[in-house]
């Protein structure tokens, strides 16, 4: 989306926080006038801004409609889901328990769908919750969490609450789930893994966590320029993966780096294929077009 406004309107166009959590792209991003902002309230009047993949609270939205913004929202429509499972449960008189991690932009916003939100982030921290009804409790979940851990947290809940409901499907995105699945599969094969993606990105780090919880070294890398030699010694075999949103051209070109130190084989491991796809919105220029109309 932001490329698309980009190649329509050309520079510059503001986004809030990052677009998605990966260095690479931020830089590229960057690199052909795009303004990385933390807050709407720093782009002028009339500014286009776009809103990042984690989503914003209806606040943000407000408050960049006042200043008088032409927006565009990128939110990843597994988060809107979120949203709207948090607003009918918050609707429907349930207290609302949010699994994720403080801090991160996708918490943020989703804590902001509906007041007194409770957010979990470990396992232990379902012992502390306190809720006005027992019977009346219920959970989602952050987009790009560990599997198990998730697992492990739902089931400390329904333990404590008997009654407590969930979202009608797992909130944790096919893209996080098939990559820590395929990851624990790769980690069986491998003496290291490497995993490609950026140090503020939370299904990269989870991918790391998974890798190591099977007991391979595991390390997270923006790109083959940051592989140590002192972790290839005694290596036979390396495992390849990469966080969501890492592009294809950096995982190619940790590939690359292997195959010109003489790597004798390289094998795809792919176990599941992605089956969603997310076209833009219908009309999602129209704003800007009108925009220029006046």
């Amino acid at each position: 989306m932001v490329e698309r406004v980009l190649d329509r309107f050309g520079p510059p166009i503001y986004v809030r926080k990052q677009i998605v959590h990966n260095r690479h792209v931020v830089e590229q991003l960057a690199g052909r006038g795009v303004v990385f902002i933390d807050d709407e309230r720093e782009a002028p009047a009339g500014a286009r801004i776009v809103f990042s993949a984690h989503g914003v609270s209806p606040a943000v939205h407000e408050r960049s409609a006042q200043i008088g913004h032409v927006s565009f929202d990128a939110v990843c429509p597994l988060v809107t889901k979120v949203h709207r499972e948090v607003r009918r449960f918050a609707a429907d008189g349930y207290d609302v328990v949010l699994i994720g991690h403080a801090g991160h932009e996708e918490v943020e916003g989703t804590m902001a769908q509906a007041p007194g939100i409770r957010l979990v982030e470990r396992v232990e921290d379902v012992e502390h919750l306190e809720v006005r009804d027992p019977a009346r409790v219920a959970w989602v979940t952050q987009t790009t969490l560990g599997l198990d851990e998730t697992e492990q947290i739902v089931a400390r809940l329904r333990h404590r609450f008997p009654a407590i409901v969930g979202p009608r499907k797992e909130d944790i995105c096919y893209a996080t789930t098939n990559r820590q699945q395929a990851v624990k599969e790769l980690a069986k094969r491998c003496d290291l893994v490497l995993v490609v993606g950026s140090a503020n990105s939370s299904n990269s780090r989870r991918l790391v966590e998974t890798a190591r919880s099977c007991g391979t070294r595991a390390e997270l890398i923006d790109d083959s320029s940051e592989v140590l030699e002192a972790w290839l010694e005694d290596v036979d075999v390396v495992g390849v993966t990469a966080g969501a949103s890492a592009p294809e051209d950096l995982v190619q070109g940790l590939v690359a780096f292997f195959a010109e130190r003489g790597t004798r084989r390289i094998q795809d491991l792919r176990l599941e294929l992605e089956p969603v796809r997310f076209p833009l919105p219908r009309g999602w220029l129209e704003p800007a077009e009108a925009a220029d109309r006046t």
